[in-house]
């Protein structure tokens, strides 16, 4: 990856937490410069998971191009590797038309798989993960990460012991192919591309999360229940669908199956999403290539508008 002003960028990334204002300075940037916006948020892809998702409004997504929004279903699973071949198509794409792909979101997976590549994976198995879940469901996640502990020892030192998703999806690996997650990661190829990596961190993080449970509230406020239960209501969908254990759907759709009062339900989802913060800024934190912006003010943005500035110039 190339650090911001070495040369002029392919693609430029903007990264951060959820509720850090990417959003804002994505739609800034657009007014002043001929970009495309490839979203890299890995809820933003499901159709009719809006106000869960803080979904850009219909009429900023007639306004400014998005790409990688409402592209499925969510019955359908939309993996790390879909996105960089969709990603890397849609750079491409938007280079040939003479502007600038920034991408924009908080989904760090999607990023590492841009920029570092991606294993060699098989693709789910939807029988596998049924007898996983199953197993955690009469065990436990903990118990299942002790499995893989003892199986793939590399990957399991990166995996909290409580997310099931990872865990579930190293123990799919390991049994579909016999061979280990993290080795298979050691495979990956990084994309050749120069982009600009930006990371928008704030410097207060109770500020941050101050503004993510306020934000929650927001999102109750404008039918973020009513959203969820009418996707329940389809009957196709289940809480082991990678859409429906997104921050938020998931403690929902605990609610309304009588797992816990609204109230509680609303309070999880808070901690969830300050806790998915937590990890978005972990992973940035681990970053040495991406710029930091600490702030909204245009002085402390002048790297970021200075690499999209040579982008769309070059």
């Amino acid at each position: 990856m190339t650090a911001a002003g070495e040369k002029i960028a392919d693609a430029v990334l903007l990264m951060g937490p959820t509720c850090s204002g990417k959003t804002a300075l994505a739609l800034t940037l657009a007014a002043r410069f001929p970009v495309e916006i490839v979203s890299v948020d890995s809820a933003q892809v499901y159709r009719g998971m809006n106000v869960g998702t803080a979904k850009p409004s219909r009429e900023v997504l007639e306004a400014v191009p998005h790409h990688l929004v409402d592209v499925c279903d969510p019955t359908e699973s939309y993996s790390a590797g879909r996105f960089r071949r969709d990603a890397l198509e849609l750079v491409a794409e938007i280079r040939a038309r003479g502007r600038v792909p920034l991408l924009v979101g908080g989904t760090m997976l999607y990023f590492r798989a841009l920029t570092r590549g991606i294993a060699p994976l098989p693709e789910a198995d939807a029988g596998v993960r049924a007898r996983i879940d199953a197993e955690a469901h009469e065990l436990g996640w903990p118990a299942l990460h002790a499995r893989l502990s003892a199986n793939d020892p590399g990957a399991a030192a990166r995996i909290r012991p409580a997310d099931g998703q990872r865990i579930q999806r190293a123990l799919e690996v390991l049994e579909l192919t016999g061979r280990r997650l993290s080795d298979l990661q050691k495979l990956a190829q990084p994309a050749s591309l120069s982009l600009a990596a930006f990371a928008l961190l704030p410097v207060d993080r109770q500020e941050l999360y101050r503004r993510i449970d306020l934000r929650f509230l927001g999102m109750m406020q404008e039918g973020f229940l009513e959203e969820v239960r009418s996707l329940r209501a389809r009957g196709d969908l289940h809480p082991g669908l990678s859409s429906m254990r997104s921050v938020g759907y998931r403690q929902l759709w605990a609610h309304l199956a009588g797992e816990h009062d609204l109230e509680a339900a609303v309070a999880t989802g808070q901690r969830a999403t300050r806790n998915l913060a937590k990890r978005q800024l972990t992973w940035l934190n681990a970053d040495p290539s991406a710029h930091w912006l600490r702030s909204l003010e245009d002085q402390e943005l002048a790297p970021i508008f200075g690499a999209v500035a040579s982008a769309s110039a070059g």
